[in-house]
């Protein structure tokens, strides 16, 4: 199926991915542009799978202080290069996980790292588990699997730190 250049711009700028990627996912998608999204964001999952690897020693430590003053963050998110440590959608993505443990307060990182016998939700404590604020269709993981799809670097959440005003 011919897929038209309308098609293939708009599925790029929804999801940031390459021009043969995008008329790829539409021809299969047989010009669904939700499917197609679908097809991509499968398909970046697979490609972050291959990253996980590689080691993160750049990045950034973004910080989040909420209206007020009360509530504050610190999140180290790491890494490849400084290429992509220096971009503005990166520094957005670590303000994004910021104001994710100001507003979540997660305790642990990741899943791997919440002891077996707590008695608390994995869900809830772990960062990357969380639902994302922002969209809570979306977990914080996935939002970090696309990032890595679409900057081709392995992206990882080191370190996070909250603060609160009388704790």
């Amino acid at each position: 199926m011919a897929v038209n250049l309308d098609s293939i711009k708009a599925l790029r700028e929804l999801t940031g991915a390459g021009i043969m990627d995008c008329k790829e996912a539409l021809e299969k998608a047989a010009g669904d542009l939700k499917m197609a999204q679908d097809i991509l964001r499968e398909k970046g999952f697979a490609a972050a799978a291959k990253k996980l690897g590689r080691e993160t020693k750049q990045g950034l430590v973004e910080a989040y202080i909420h209206s007020g003053g009360r509530i504050a963050s610190l999140v180290e998110l790491n890494c490849e290069t400084d290429f992509v440590a220096r971009t503005p959608e990166f520094k957005d993505l670590a303000h994004s996980i910021a104001m994710q443990v100001a507003a979540m307060d997660p305790k642990y990182v990741s899943l791997a790292e919440v002891p077996a016998e707590n008695g608390l939700k994995p869900e809830e404590v772990a960062l990357l588990a969380q639902p994302f604020i922002k969209d809570p269709t979306r977990t914080v993981q996935d939002l970090v699997t696309e990032f890595v799809s679409r900057v081709g670097e392995n992206i990882r959440v080191r370190r996070f730190i909250r603060f609160s005003l009388g704790e």
